[in-house]
């Protein structure tokens, strides 16, 4: 039997219209052997956590570059426990001050990698910590 490939969605919330590294990082695990779904530009957090439920994905890989972080992963994370589905772990990059980093963790963020993070860095993380959901 064969182990299920983890499933990844990609999304880019908010206003931000610059999804260069979202789609870098997005190829860069179709490459290393992982489902993704990338959900586009301008995402709600209501839209993410529906797409991550439908897709039954296993994590959700948040790029955020409008300074928006401290709203918009907090709001990802409380809607997929309300959803039940709170084991989908939630990651992500950007522009995020190092400083907001530990809260950002705190509130359940499983792991933020910032500008200047290789892409063989994020895969190798990926599949030391998310597990495929059953």
């Amino acid at each position: 039997m064969t182990e299920r490939k983890l499933r990844i969605l990609v999304a880019k919330p908010g206003l931000d219209g610059h999804d260069r590294g979202a789609k870098i990082i997005a190829r860069a695990l179709r490459d290393a052997g992982m489902e993704v779904i990338y959900t586009g530009l301008h995402q709600t957090p209501e839209m993410i956590v529906s797409a991550a439920i439908q897709e039954d994905v296993d994590a959700i890989g948040m790029s955020i570059m409008s300074g928006a972080h401290m709203t918009l992963f907090p709001a990802v994370i409380e809607l997929l426990r309300k959803q039940d589905a709170g084991d989908i772990r939630v990651f992500g990059g950007g522009i995020i001050p190092d400083d907001d980093i530990p809260q950002l963790k705190h509130k359940g963020v499983h792991e933020i990698f910032t500008p200047g993070s290789s892409t063989q860095d994020i895969v190798k993380w990926i599949k030391e910590h998310i597990p495929a959901r059953a």
